[in-house]
């Protein structure tokens, strides 16, 4: 009962958050904390340039939120598949394997990324009620056994099909997820987000100092090296190529400048705090958007470079960041997020909308799902008065309207 309750508590200062986007930093962290988040930032950017680092990473996000296992991870929800990237912790291999030799299928956050803002810490309670979950297989098969009652967890990127996400698992001694958790895990993610995304733009194992740049110059985005003015010190040879249209950068001296006003002025300060530390530039630089001359849209990371094992890195180019910039991806909204929108569903509503269109009944959905049949009718009533609909046969032409056609 007491979980319950917290998880109600829960459930609501969460949907305030993410539907007003109240901040996350409801107080101001101490001295203490304040030193472990800086050393924590700087482990964290290290790993995107040495993935081999993710593992003890992720052991001090767990100390830190806390929870006793994390992960990074992706999930697809086309084919209810998924990948783990790094984790660490006391979750069972055994389970592990089980999960998605198994349980993937029917887990009932495989949609969750739908409903989700990116970078926003969520938890159970923001996506399912308690007594619902507590009803479900994964949890009395696969979560009870290993003692786990809850996770925190955040997008760090996604597509119409899926989303990569940093997720925290809670054990009983850790008890449910509050708004601390939520909070800590605020302080973390961005950076966390910032590390994966250059790590998907560089695609190295180590980026060793003596050859960097070498390494540098095979990589197919722009790239280049500043120092805290933004003057340029080194560039691959994408960056020169990208100058040389002067489209979307250009030289003024030796000092880089983006032809877009907005985008020059937020480099400047980006660059400007990159070189006084990995803290100093926050969230900024994650994503950043770059427009060229001709209105295409570009997107830019910036990899501080004046701590940690990176210092080494960019003293041998007196540089204080690194600028990675490539053409942007249209962002195209999927199926499950257009329907999940216009109809006001909610992630539990989803689920049983899919199991309908895949499965059938609700005996056969609520046996897909694992959970009770009574739930499932629940739901559905819930469904045909959003969709105004009356049989489940309408509801499937409903998720017809919306799919995608399939190409040849």
């Amino acid at each position: 009962m007491k979980h319950r309750r917290t998880a109600l508590n829960t459930a609501l200062s969460s949907r305030l958050r993410l539907q007003y986007h109240v901040p996350l930093l409801s107080r101001w962290p101490n001295v203490r904390e304040l030193e472990q988040v800086s050393e924590l930032i700087g482990h964290i950017y290290d790993a995107s340039l040495d993935p081999g680092r993710w593992p003890a990473v992720l052991r001090r996000v767990t100390g830190f939120v806390p929870g006793f296992a994390a992960s990074l991870f992706a999930k697809d929800v086309t084919d209810r598949s998924g990948n783990i990237y790094y984790d660490c912790g006391a979750l069972d291999p055994h389970y592990k394997q089980l999960y998605f030799e198994k349980y993937i299928e029917f887990d009932p956050f495989n949609n969750a990324h739908v409903f989700a803002e990116i970078e926003v810490p969520a938890s159970l309670a923001d996506w399912m009620s308690y007594d619902e979950f507590l009803e479900t297989r994964i949890y009395q098969e696969l979560w009870k056994p290993q003692g786990v009652i809850d996770f925190v967890c955040a997008v760090l990127d996604k597509s119409p099909t899926g989303a990569a996400l940093l997720g925290v698992f809670r054990h009983e001694r850790d008890g449910m997820v509050d708004d601390e958790a939520r909070r800590r895990m605020g302080l973390v993610v961005p950076h966390v987000r910032r590390a994966a995304l250059i790590g998907k733009v560089i695609e190295l194992k180590t980026a060793q100092a003596a050859t960097f740049a070498d390494t540098l110059d095979g990589i197919t985005a722009a790239m280049f090296l500043v120092d805290e003015r933004g003057r340029m010190v080194h560039a691959n040879a994408a960056g020169h190529a990208m100058i040389a249209q002067a489209d979307v950068l250009r030289m003024s001296g030796s000092r880089l400048l983006a032809t877009d006003t907005q985008g020059d002025q937020a480099l400047v300060e980006i660059f400007a705090e990159a070189g006084t530390g990995d803290e100093a530039v926050g969230t900024r630089g994650i994503a950043l958007p770059l427009s060229s001359r001709g209105g295409d849209r570009y997107v830019a990371h910036v990899l501080p470079l004046t701590s940690g094992a990176r210092r080494q890195t960019g003293s041998c180019f007196a540089a204080a960041a690194a600028l990675f910039v490539r053409k942007a991806t249209l962002d195209t909204p999927g199926p499950l997020e257009v329907i999940a929108k216009t109809y006001g569903l909610t992630p539990s509503e989803l689920r049983v909308l899919l199991g309908v269109v895949e499965v059938g009944g609700a005996p056969e959905v609520a046996e897909a799902l694992g959970i009770a049949e009574t739930t499932v009718k629940f739901h559905l009533k819930r469904l045909f008065e959003k969709t105004g609909t009356r049989r489940q046969a309408e509801l499937v032409k409903v998720v017809a309207a919306y799919s995608i056609p399939s190409s040849g």
